[in-house]
């Protein structure tokens, strides 16, 4: 499954739009004392991991839909309290061919 910010992709036509599919994810930080390079990059590891199930629920949503990409995503990434990540992806499920 193809899966894009932009609204086309490039040597494929949109044959029918499915509609709007989401995603969410929502991942617990544990709590940091000092911005040490350590605790940046699990803070990091922890944003993409909570990005990269929101995008896998949205592309469950999609093949639910029967559809075989995802264009026009939009990324939205929030924190509550400074303890969570909110993820939320966004996207027109499609069917395409070649074209």
């Amino acid at each position: 499954m193809v899966l894009t910010t932009t609204n086309s992709i490039e040597g494929f036509k949109i044959i029918e739009y499915k509609g709007l599919v989401s995603g969410t994810s929502a991942e617990m930080k544990t709590k940091f004392s000092f911005k040490t390079e350590k605790n940046m990059k699990m803070i990091e590891d922890i944003m993409n991991e909570a990005k990269e199930q929101a995008l896998q629920n949205m592309k469950a949503n999609a093949q639910n839909l029967n559809a075989n990409a995802v264009v026009g995503i939009s990324l939205d990434i929030e924190t509550e309290a400074g303890a969570y990540v909110f993820v939320s992806v966004t996207g027109t499920a499609v069917v395409v061919a070649q074209g």
